[in-house]
């Protein structure tokens, strides 16, 4: 809620105390009788009315109070009753009816016992005081009204909420069953697939070293690679079964792991790390290793015998990961994004960042992620 939206009852409150004040001291002067303390007692019972929504009871004991002054001393007529008309009507609209029946009492019975000495018996104060007795009974049913429709808004409310509610905790609960499933379909097929992959290179390197064999730098990458996807497979998978939890998982403090694994398999990479190296936010820190590693294993894949060089720069409001490389990229022909592309401009969408993955002019590709840092942290902390 705003601060406008706070202050406008309050204001209109005090529009109407302000009215009322106005009217009553209108009416005051042009009474004979009238004398400072009718106009004090006026005045005090009228701007009584800015609590009438806050704190009901005090503008209807206290305008009550001073109406009855103004009433019996200045005998202004119906008038005198316009205060303690709203109080009762906010007293009601509160659940205090007994307090306002009493006000209504009290307050109607002084001034028929007032005014009843000076009827001239043509029946006119005899109307005047019937239809002062309806203006009360109408503020008592208005006020019970509004009491009523208030319950039924915020019962609308609650069970509007409710309904939200219920509709999350089935969202959440068809999400986590399709996750397990997800989970399980990974466990049944990759986990073995990669599993005989570690294995039978595991064997093919203790093969050639019983041998007195050199074991081949792809052998070895491929053994080294299948333990890492079994890890991270792992990983994922634990991700999957604890939508609670977060594993750890692969950030840049393992990028020299990944650009060496780059390099077995034959790629010449470089790394270059420039301003202050610092915790990141994990959402970040995970984005930025995926994309450097989805961008070597492009260049491996689709630039081969070409150098690729990574660049980490630690900025004050974001995270700039650069790669380059040297291959045959043509400016005229982009390539069509793969899901690797894709996946990595959701990643850096996701945080709020620019992606840019294109063909340099001078030849070569390159892809340039700008991560925020300060929004990001924000909003872990406000989760």
């Amino acid at each position: 809620m705003s601060s406008l939206d706070r202050w406008r009852p309050l204001a209109m409150d005090g529009a109407l105390a302000a009215v009322v004040a106005a009217l009553l001291s209108v009416v005051v002067a042009g009474t004979p009788h009238a004398g400072a303390l009718d106009f004090a007692a006026a005045l005090i019972g009228s701007f009584s009315l800015v609590a009438w929504r806050r704190a009901p009871l005090v503008p209807l004991v206290v305008s009550t109070a001073c109406m009855l002054v103004v009433a019996v001393h200045a005998q202004p007529g119906p008038p005198a009753g316009f205060a303690v008309l709203v109080s009762v009507f906010g007293a009601v609209r509160a659940g205090h009816r007994l307090p306002a029946v009493l006000a209504s009492v009290v307050f109607l019975g002084v001034t028929l016992a007032v005014n009843l000495p000076n009827a001239d018996g043509s029946g006119e104060n005899l109307q005047s005081t019937s239809m002062f007795v309806g203006w009360f009974l109408a503020a008592g049913v208005a006020g019970t009204v509004t009491r009523h429709r208030q319950a039924y808004l915020e019962q609308a409310e609650q069970r509007a909420a409710e309904a939200e509610r219920t509709r999350e905790e089935a969202a959440r609960r068809r999400a986590g069953e399709e996750r397990l499933r997800i989970a399980r379909e990974l466990h049944d097929s990759l986990t073995h697939s990669i599993s005989v992959i570690k294995v039978q290179a595991g064997v093919a390197v203790h093969l050639a070293r019983k041998r007195g064999e050199e074991v081949p730098a792809s052998l070895l990458a491929i053994q080294e690679a299948s333990g890492d996807a079994m890890r991270e497979l792992r990983a994922t998978l634990e991700v999957l079964r604890d939508s609670a939890g977060e594993p750890s998982a692969s950030g840049l403090d393992r990028l020299d792991d990944l650009v060496e694994r780059a390099c077995s398999t034959g790629l010449q990479a470089t790394v270059t790390i420039s301003g202050v190296r610092r915790e990141l936010p994990a959402e970040v820190d995970r984005a930025a290793y995926r994309i450097v590693q989805e961008a070597l294993t492009n260049v491996s894949r689709h630039a081969g015998g070409a150098t690729a060089a990574v660049r980490i720069d630690y900025a004050d409001a974001e995270l700039v990961v650069q790669v380059d490389d040297d291959g045959q990229a043509d400016p005229d022909a982009p390539p069509v994004p793969g899901v690797g592309l894709l996946g990595m401009r959701e990643r850096v969408t996701a945080l709020g960042g620019r992606l840019r993955a294109e063909p340099r002019p001078e030849g070569g590709f390159t892809v340039r992620a700008e991560l925020p840092l300060k929004e990001t942290s924000k909003l872990e902390e406000a989760s």
